[in-house]
């Protein structure tokens, strides 16, 4: 919540009055009014003003907050921002729970809080600084930038940035920067509109003067902590707070949930700054907070660079020494450091408070990194920030690899360039330790291009990924749909009872959200429970072998031996992932994560790319189903036509290459997906662009024809259909030696490597009966034989009703009748045959599976109608209602007669369209019957004034209207003018007892105008809205007729695949055949149910590399095409001239240093030929030529003594002989020339 006991102000409770200036009488040490104290302010400290001094922890009270909420700015826009007026006190573990829970900020990856600034005027390379590289850095890194918050100096130029930044982004998301001001209470200006006990969302806050820097709150900062000290207009109250602040995020953990390798980073960033900053500078490095000072940016930056240039080249005295010599030196730091800070602030008094924080900063130098702005230039921002991190760490971490904490900051700030070109270069030989963890942090935290660089750089998956290691990246997962769901999951599992109904994903439910910690409890049993309802009964459960369960397992029993596994030790979590990449994959599909999704399906060698594909299709669409969210649902749906596209492309790739194994990788099952086929899984995907192409045609019409020729016409079937020993002539065409579809189906291990191959030259049976057999166990066979048998049965079905439909027993039925009863019969075995060959894996999931198909619901109304109307049919108080209901049970069959039509090319698509026009219709009747309701009704109205009979009404309300429609208008009874003489009265009575009333005359002008205005909006514009609603229909599907009609095919070769052979009513020979030999006698089909193939050994082994070596190819050729497009040359051209633009800055710099190199030679060179010269002259007489002038860059100290000791020796070897005077000329001459050089 937003206010409670632990958030709290601090108003003044002491007055402590200014010295006896005239200026400051009436006013307190905090800066306030004596009138602004208000009541509670009881005590005076007149009397010892001159010794007492205010302090803000003595003199001031907690009290609950009374400014909070959300800030609007006038004149800004609809964005809000929030605040909160809190004290100094306050614990910062409070304050990072309500910018994270309250606020909904993320936790940063990175904090860089600005000091300094206030009130001076930013210089234009700071500014640049501030507005390029330290707002893209913080977008890049996920960081916070805290500053003041308020419209001047460094806040202003942040705020400036970040709206330029937000302004220039691309979507909202690109735009994240968080920007956080942290300011002092007493010091923001109109902070009396925020104040609200209540709260305020939102208070409205008016800034004016907005062109100049002021004491405003900033209006493109995110957030702001208003620290109340008790001080007005006075600075450097929120010092202490923000320090144990930075000091708190420090120590909590980057990614979701905090699952990161790392601890936040923080850095302070100086920009100029005042003498106060010293402190704050000193308490934040005691608490390892490393800072980044911008030399030239102003005073204690000057400062600060100062000190550790100048200091450096002084070493601090050492414990060996004497303590004279460390007092003497430590003296002479102190002066040294006091000149220092006279010369940047020479007006400030307290010098020696500044020398001893000076000091103490000096001894913390390792914490602290200078940024030369005109030096390094902008470009290397980002690389100081984090070199200047990296030195921090190491300081206090016990790492013993050099570069391992480089590392982790790189992946926390997902800085994939700086990792290539500085750890992964190929210079450092890294251990599959040293990445496991950042390996973890990229996973969690989405980021692919590292997960890339890992497993490209010494980390093994296959040693990595663990089912613990698995459990926890699931527990890492974000608050989405899929979390919400494995949370509902969990509650069940943990729930006392067992027995829970299965809940279908995204399913709203009752039971409360554990949170994030409660995370930690969520198993694999969870995760295949999910699955499982993503899946349905496709394929067998995910996990179920990890968790010792049997696939068939019920949910109760699966839930109790689960329950009581995890309660022990739980031994599979430290096995090997079985199938490492494949879950890595379903993790990432999972979480709509489509650049790690596609390069895990990448990764995936030798393991289903085609099937993998196609189930991150299904997932995601069924995920999509269930989003709330829209962004979210279309990017789910964009990712699902993504991975059809791919599987679409390499399938292609696969036919291409090889047509009878890439029909062998269709129907070939795969244990990582629970025994699922490829046509299997695209079917559920709902994968229409998949079907569409040739490979799966080709291989449905191998299917649809069996071991007959697809191109064999159809009156050549219809012949040998009737006259069946035309099947042993040349008339129709079998394959013999090629592809043998029903061979394979019945081969566990069909030859390699041509797979498809069968050998055909030794028939299993004589030829009559193989021949036999190939011709009528044909689906186009069976479906003849069908549709023939079907016509015949709607014959019988429409002669029984108009001719031989006799009354009830004992006068009827008819034996045709009963015909047709035994017909239906069959029909109805048929139904119960096709629900347990469905696929599912139960019972239920069969169910659901089969009622899920239109034309068996259309199949089980027949049914029950038939049923009923039997029923009705058989007793003579219900005759009459059987007859109608068998009537209408004869148009529901007949219906069904237009499922054949799925198998033509062009009427195939016709169904689609008039099932799409029917839901055009539902929505055309809404609007002609809300006007039809509206004419009828006042028509009737005006028509007849009293009419009770309520058959009647409804005629003349409904019926008649519509009649209109269709130009059937009865004027004779609209219109009074031409009704002629019929009997009518307006007797009441009469009425009453069933006469028929007049109409009334005097309103029928109006009924002629409203049956004008009637017919004109229904015939015109309501049935022309109908045509257009029709043709949009029609042409949108008739666009993509091939495809529809392509997948429509599958489901009807499937169904005429596992059908027997036999036609109704003879197939009751075949279902009790079927029902002998699987029933009693056990023994497994030969027709796998929907054309399932298992592989083994080396078989399968070959399989999954001829298709990965296809993939690759694939990927190789997008590659190239990619490298070749205009974009990517534009790109590499522009990294080219950006390289070549840094080298010639390089070369300029390499210029400058030898132009100075080169003065400084030729200033030694001169200096020592006019000391030789002068040591040439023995009696003391000045050189004639002047002393060489000063050319280039001043020399420092050190260099000057070294060339005077070479000088010095040189000439003591020449003049070995030269006299003792000479000597000390010699010796006065160097001395002279040392304090000379000293001075200049």
């Amino acid at each position: 919540m937003w206010r409670d006991s632990k958030k709290k102000q601090k108003p003044r409770t002491t007055i402590v009055r200014q010295s006896l200036s005239l200026h400051c009488k009436g006013t307190c040490q905090c800066g306030a009014e004596q009138e602004l104290h208000g009541a509670i302010a009881t005590r005076d400290y007149f009397s010892s003003a001159m010794v007492c001094q205010w302090d803000s922890a003595l003199h001031t009270s907690e009290y609950p907050t009374d400014a909070f909420g959300e800030l609007k700015f006038a004149g800004a826009g609809h964005r809000h921002s929030h605040f909160i007026r809190l004290s100094c006190d306050t614990p910062a573990k409070i304050v990072f729970d309500l910018m994270t829970s309250d606020w909904g900020l993320s936790a940063p990856n990175l904090v860089l809080s600005l000091v300094g600034g206030g009130h001076e005027k930013v210089k234009g390379w700071v500014r640049e600084v501030l507005r390029k590289d330290l707002v893209r850095a913080a977008q890049s890194t996920g960081a916070w930038i805290m500053t003041s918050g308020l419209s001047e100096g460094v806040g202003r130029c942040v705020g400036e940035a970040v709206r330029h930044h937000r302004a220039a982004a691309s979507s909202p998301s690109h735009s994240k920067v968080v920007a956080l001001g942290v300011a002092p209470w007493g010091l923001v200006c109109n902070r009396q509109q925020l104040v609200n006990p209540k709260g305020s969302f939102p208070a409205r806050y008016y800034v004016q003067n907005t062109s100049q820097d002021s004491l405003y709150l900033d209006k493109n900062y995110q957030g702001f902590l208003l620290v109340d000290d008790g001080s007005v207009n006075r600075r450097g109250g929120e010092m202490c707070f923000l320090t144990n602040l930075e000091d708190y995020i420090s120590h909590q953990r980057t990614g979701i949930w905090g699952s990161g390798n790392i601890e936040i980073p923080v850095m302070c960033l100086l920009v100029s700054g005042e003498a106060s900053v010293l402190k704050r500078m000193d308490a934040s490095l005691k608490k390892v907070t490393p800072w980044l000072v911008m030399d030239g940016s102003g005073p204690a930056a000057d400062l600060i660079t100062e000190l550790l240039s100048d200091l450096n080249s002084t070493s601090p005295p050492v414990h060996g020494e004497g303590s004279n010599t460390r007092e003497s030196s430590k003296a002479e730091l102190g002066d040294r450091v006091r000149e220092m800070i006279k010369r940047h602030f020479p007006f400030e008094k307290t010098v020696e408070e500044l020398v001893d924080q000076a000091l103490s900063i000096y001894q913390n130098r390792a914490l602290i990194t200078v940024f030369h702005g005109d030096q390094d230039g902008s470009d290397d921002f980002d690389n100081v920030v984090l070199k200047a991190l990296v030195r921090a760490c190491k300081q206090v971490s016990s790492s013993t690899r050099e570069y391992t904490e480089e590392l982790k900051l790189a992946v926390a700030w997902n800085r994939v360039d700086i990792a290539k070109s500085e750890l992964f270069n190929g210079d450092i030989q890294w251990k599959y330790d040293d990445l496991e963890e950042s390996m973890t942090d990229a996973l969690v935290n989405n980021k692919p291009q590292f997960v890339r660089i890992f497993t490209e750089n010494g980390l093994n998956v296959l040693d990595y990924l663990t089912f613990e290691r698995l459990e926890s990246l699931y527990q890492s997962l974000p608050d989405t749909l899929v979390y919400t769901q494995l949370q509902t999951y969990l509650s069940e599992r943990k729930s006392p009872s067992t027995s829970h109904p299965t809940q279908s994903p995204g399913s709203k439910s009752s039971i409360p959200l554990l949170g994030p910690s409660s995370g930690h409890g969520v198993s694999l049993f969870e995760v295949s429970r999910l699955l499982g309802d993503i899946f349905g009964g496709v394929c067998q459960p995910f996990y179920y072998t990890v968790l010792g369960l049997e696939p068939g397992a019920s949910s109760r029993k699966a839930t109790r031996h689960v329950t009581k596994l995890l309660q022990g030790e739980c031994a599979y979590r430290y096995q090997k992932c079985t199938y490492p990449w494949t879950s890595l994959f379903i993790w990432a599909v999972l979480q709509n994560r489509s650049e790690m999704a596609i390069f895990f399906w990448e990764m995936v060698m030798l393991l289903d790319s085609v099937l993998s594909a196609l189930g991150a299709c299904k997932i995601l669409r069924e995920l999509s189903k269930l989003e709330d969210e829209a962004e979210t649902k279309q990017s789910m749906k964009d990712l699902a036509q993504t991975f059809e596209n791919l599987a679409h492309d390499v399938f292609s790739a696969c036919y291409q290459s090889s047509e009878e194994s890439a029909f062998t990788l269709l129907i070939r099952t795969s244990q990582r997906w629970g025994g699922v086929t490829c046509l299997q899984m695209a079917v559920a995907a709902d994968a229409r662009y998949f079907f569409s192409q040739d490979g799966v045609q080709n291989l449905l019409s191998r299917i649809w024809w069996g071991d007959m020729s697809s191109r064999t016409e159809v009156w050549r079937l219809v012949m040998s259909f009737f006259l069946p020993p035309l099947i042993y002539t040349n008339l129709i065409t079998f394959r013999l030696g090629t592809f043998s579809f029903s061979s394979v189906l019945s081969s566990p291990f069909p030859p390699c490597p041509k797979l498809f191959k069968s050998d055909h030259a030794i028939p299993k049976y004589p030829f009559i009966f193989h021949r036999w057999q190939q011709f009528w166990f044909a689906p186009v066979t069976s479906f003849l034989g069908n549709v023939l048998m079907y016509f015949l049965f709607l014959f019988l079905f429409a002669y029984t009703l108009l001719v031989e439909f006799k009354p009830p027993p004992p006068n009827g039925p008819a034996p045709i009748e009963y015909v047709l009863y035994f017909w239906v019969f069959t029909l109805v075995c048929e139904e119960i045959r096709q629900s347990y060959n469905v696929g599912g894996t139960s019972f239920s999931q069969s169910m659901k599976l089969y009622i899920s198909d239109w034309w068996n619901k259309c199949d089980l109304t027949a049914i029950i109608l038939f049923c009923l109307g039997l029923i009705c049919r058989m007793f003579p108080g219900s005759y009459e209602f059987g007859r109608p209901v068998l009537c209408v049970d004869y148009m529901v069959f007949a219906l069904r007669l237009i499922h054949i039509f799925a198998v033509h090319k062009q009427l195939g698509p016709k169904i689609i369209i008039v099932g799409k026009m029917v839901k055009d219709v539902f929505f055309f009747l809404f609007f002609l019957g809300v006007w039809l309701m509206a004419y009828g009704v006042a028509n009737q109205a005006l028509l007849y004034s009293y009419d009770p009979r309520p058959y009647w009404v409804f005629r003349r309300v409904f019926y008649r209207p519509y009649l209109h429609i269709y130009g059937q208008i009865p004027l004779d009874e609209l219109d009074v003018l031409k009704r002629g003489e019929k009997t009518c009265t307006n007797n009441v009575s009469l009425i009453q007892q069933g006469a028929e009333p007049c109409p009334q005359s005097e309103a029928n002008w109006l009924v002629l105008i409203l049956l004008s205005i009637y017919l004109l909006v229904t015939n015109v514009l309501l049935l022309n809205l109908l045509i257009a609603m029709f043709s949009y229909t029609f042409n949108k599907v008739q666009e993509n007729s091939d495809v529809y009609w392509k997948f429509q095919r599958y489901n009807l070769i499937v169904e005429y695949h596992s059908r027997p052979c036999l036609a109704p009513p003879l197939i009751i020979i075949s279902h009790l055949h079927l029902f002998i030999k699987r029933i009693i006698l056990k023994k497994p089909s030969l027709k796998i149910k929907h054309f399932m193939l298992k592989l083994h050994g080396m078989k399968a082994s070959r399989l999954n590399t001829w298709e990965s070596l296809q993939k690759e190819n694939l990927l190789s050729t997008r590659s190239k095409k990619l490298r070749d497009s205009d974009t990517e040359r534009l790109k590499r051209t522009s990294t080219k001239v950006d390289n070549v633009l840094k080298q010639m800055a390089e070369i300029r710099d390499h210029d400058r240093r030898l132009r100075v190199l080169e003065s400084q030679l030729e200033y030694c060179s001169s200096s020592l030929c006019w000391i030789m010269e002068g040591l040439t002259q023995s009696n003391m007489i000045k050189s004639t030529h002047p002393r060489p002038a000063h050319r280039g860059a001043i020399f420092s100290l050190s260099l000057s003594c070294v060339c005077v000791c070479v000088c010095v020796c040189v000439c003591v070897c020449v003049c070995v002989c030269v006299c003792v005077c000479v000597c000390v000329c010699l010796c006065v001459c160097a001395a002279l020339f040392v304090l000379l050089q000293y001075h200049l």
